[in-house]
């Protein structure tokens, strides 16, 4: 059953539909299904926990074998043949053969990359549901609303609850794109793909010493419109923008060329991965002047942050499996109220505890092989969080 009230406002209204409230066969069935991909989201946060520890230990190590080997470079312009294949530290600034182009706009820059962005003015739809019980029916309220804004990416209308008055292109005019400098250099050196990747601080591009390209495009600030009026545009109008990253020459309206500090392994005029001893890579590019002993501490810090984001991913994909897993036994009871609420507190508790334990353990074991005694100490701290849930059960009275 669906019933429709329109605001009265084409570009809102509320739909509501009905459905009779699930039996106990109907839910105990969905929490069945709940179980299965709790049990994959259980066993998935142990492989997490187990390889990042591993991977961090393996960086560190390499970043230590690192900073042990580099050999700082005296010049920047001139290739020494006793640094063949050695770990090279070098600073300077960026250097291209050509100027990147954007013929349609009559745009050009000195830079690493350039990035021609697009976006379309369209309808974009949102949704806010909420659901109540009446009449033992479970009713589900939605209420949709449309707004017309600039978007990068094509926005289907034919997936819009109702597309009459909201209908979108289905597709752009002009393309976004990002064009890259097939060579780049610092000094005599060339940088490989990975490093050359890894410029990638976009700023975006002043277009107030350009023209307007053509007649039916019209420069707005920073932008081509693509649109009679831009200050009051229609579904279907474009506008354009421009990034770069790794300004490589001087440049009267954006000033010098970008520096950049590089750790990477020389072969020839080439700078190339390095290989560690304990099977990492080092390819590593930062901006500015930095020294060694800076760019190596960036990356322990990197190292660290990465590790950390990855223990809470696999101790939060642990708590949502045991949280599945569990959720039979709210089924089971939520019929009383009261019984509910005190199982639902203390299945949150019990797989906040068992998740804790069993991450601490599974980082144990990472460790085990690198580092014995803090996988000892951990894998006794994992047992606090047991130790604290069973101190809260009342000990049984003495006959």
């Amino acid at each position: 059953f669906q019933q429709f009230s329109d605001t009265g406002s084409r570009k809102e209204h509320v739909k509501i539909t009905s459905e009779a409230k699930p039996g106990f066969l109907e839910r105990l069935s969905e929490t069945s299904g709940g179980m299965l991909i709790g049990l994959v989201t259980f066993l998935l946060a142990f492989y997490l926990l187990f390889t990042n520890e591993g991977r961090a230990l393996r960086t560190a190590k390499s970043l230590d074998e690192g900073l042990s080997l580099v050999v700082p470079l005296d010049s920047i312009h001139s290739i020494s043949q006793q640094n063949e294949g050695r770990l090279v530290h070098l600073a300077g600034a960026l250097s291209t053969s050509k100027p990147l182009f954007d013929p349609s706009y009559g745009l050009s820059i000195q830079a690493v990359k350039l990035k021609r962005s697009v976006e379309m003015y369209q309808w974009v739809e949102y949704e806010d549901s909420k659901e109540y019980e009446e009449d033992g029916e479970i009713k589900k309220e939605t209420k949709y609303s449309y707004n017309t804004e600039w978007k990068s990416e094509v926005v289907n209308s034919r997936n819009f609850d109702r597309e009459i008055g909201h209908k979108n292109p289905s597709a752009m005019a002009v393309e976004s794109f990002t064009a890259v400098s097939p060579n780049v250099q610092v000094g005599s050196f060339v940088l490989s793909k990975g490093l050359v990747d890894k410029i990638d601080d976009f700023k975006q591009l002043s277009l107030s010493h350009l023209q307007d390209p053509h007649a039916d495009v019209t420069r707005g600030g920073d932008y081509f419109y693509h649109s009679d009026n831009p200050r009051r545009p229609e579904v279907g109008d474009l506008r354009v923008s421009f990034f770069y990253a790794g300004l490589s020459g001087d440049d009267p309206h954006l000033g010098s060329a970008d520096k950049v500090t590089v750790i990477a392994r020389q072969r020839g005029d080439q700078l190339i991965p390095y290989h560690t001893k304990s099977g990492d890579v080092l390819e590593i590019l930062y901006p500015g002047d930095l020294s060694v002993e800076e760019v190596f501490q960036k990356e322990h810090e990197s190292n660290t942050m990465k590790t950390w984001a990855l223990r809470a991913a696999g101790w939060l994909s642990m708590f949502v499996g045991i949280s599945l897993m569990t959720r039979i036994f709210y089924t089971l009871v939520d019929w009383f109220p009261v019984v509910r609420e005190l199982v639902n507190v203390g299945l949150k508790a019990f797989a906040v505890c068992v998740a804790s334990s069993l991450s601490l353990l599974t980082i144990a074991a990472g460790w085990l092989f690198y580092r014995p005694l803090w996988a000892l100490l951990l894998a006794l701290l994992a047992a606090l969080p047991l130790l604290a849930a069973r101190s809260r059960v009342p000990p049984k009275k003495q006959q």
